[in-house]
């Protein structure tokens, strides 16, 4: 087999490209490829742990601190302490991130688009169901 038959290889260059494109897209509202998943995970559900934003990341803590720190700078996430544990924190989206929630989930739209032009319907159900699997048997 060819290097570029592995699943490996196709996964990772696919990535790359997945990306890079969408960093270019996120420049536009002066954000970068490392703040998605942050940002998209709070979407999703805030208020949540900053130990559990990281695994929700698959991110060291220490990485996420330093990620939260950025977004605290940019003005779109606040940290309230726990009641319980004067070292944990909760993470809360401000007004100015979940405005910006459609608009940066389009543009992730309109990559996914992109790079699943080549494939019919079927194809595109195809690939994200086998790739769901894949990730689902990682647990």
């Amino acid at each position: 087999m060819k290097h570029y038959e592995h699943l490996g290889y196709l996964i990772s260059h696919l990535n790359v490209a997945l990306q890079h494109e969408l960093d270019e897209r996120l420049k536009r509202y002066q954000l970068d490829i490392k703040l998605w998943p942050v940002l998209f995970a709070l979407w999703q559900e805030e208020g949540i742990s900053q130990t559990e934003l990281s695994k929700r990341c698959d991110v060291a803590n220490y990485t996420m601190t330093r990620l939260l720190d950025q977004l605290q700078l940019l003005g779109y996430i606040t940290r309230h302490q726990e009641a319980d544990n004067r070292r944990a924190f909760q993470i809360f989206l401000t007004v100015e991130a979940k405005a910006l929630e459609q608009d940066l989930v389009y543009e992730a739209d309109k990559v996914n688009q992109k790079y699943l032009l080549s494939l019919s319907a079927e194809e595109q159900t195809q690939l994200i169901a086998l790739l769901s699997k894949i990730n689902r048997s990682l647990k």
